[in-house]
């Protein structure tokens, strides 16, 4: 019987792996929660982030396959670090360089596709664009939004370190405005009255009434969006 021998390339950084290979095992493995499909998942795991066949794979020793998807899977538990531009395809895309100035279509789309990782290239197309102008320290222009059309297939392609970074980055600005908010509203006597004991929790005259408990909650809210694989 012949061995037959595959060379493997696996990823080092989440730098050599796509959002698109992402949301590929991304739309396999959400559907998964038993633990008898578990090698399945594993198999695929290694298909994709590796990008063999699937035939091959099946011939691999099990603790090599294991072993590759617990690498990918610390790859996969980092990627926090906020990446304001990267060059795909010989193309330089820049973040959004003002918050303030987002448009109501740029706002409103992001916040229809970021929430989502099947639709998180179009996220992405929002969020960077071709950087049209350099300016001085390290400040850029990017071209005008036009909707997600015409580079949101590319997105495809980005980094997944410029993705999750994104994400968290977002993640964690809306967090902190929702709890200044809250915050801001408690110093309003018109709402701090609204905002009742938990023993004495009353609703009337159709007025949603808080309970201290759920502001408290609010206010400490912790944790990000459950989007990796931790248990493949």
């Amino acid at each position: 019987m012949h061995t037959v021998k595959i060379k493997i390339n696996i990823p080092e950084s989440l730098d050599e792996i796509t959002l698109g290979q992402y949301q590929k095992f991304f739309a396999i493995s959400k559907d998964f929660d038993d633990n008898e499909e578990t090698i399945f998942l594993q198999q695929k795991m290694v298909q994709i982030f590796c990008n063999i066949e699937l035939s091959f794979v099946a011939q691999m020793r099990y603790n090599d396959v294991i072993d590759i998807c617990n690498k990918l899977n610390n790859l996969f538990a980092g990627g926090d670090k906020f990446i304001d531009r990267f060059a795909l395809h010989g193309v330089a895309y820049g973040f959004i360089p003002n918050l303030d100035d987002m448009t109501f279509g740029e706002y409103s789309n992001l916040d229809e596709y970021i929430n989502d990782f099947e639709t998180m290239h179009k996220a992405m197309a929002v969020m960077f664009r071709p950087i049209k102008k350099e300016q001085t320290n390290g400040k850029y222009l990017i071209v005008a939004y036009d909707g997600t059309g015409g580079t949101c297939e590319v997105m495809k392609d980005a980094p997944l370190s410029v993705v999750f970074g994104a994400m968290v980055f977002f993640w964690d600005l809306g967090n902190e405005l929702l709890k200044a908010t809250l915050i801001y509203l408690e110093t309003i006597p018109e709402v701090a009255n609204l905002v009742q004991p938990d023993s004495s929790v009353k609703s009337g005259d159709g007025t949603q009434v808080f309970t201290r408990s759920q502001m408290e909650d609010l206010k400490t809210l912790k944790g990000r969006p459950d989007y990796r694989f931790t248990n493949v």
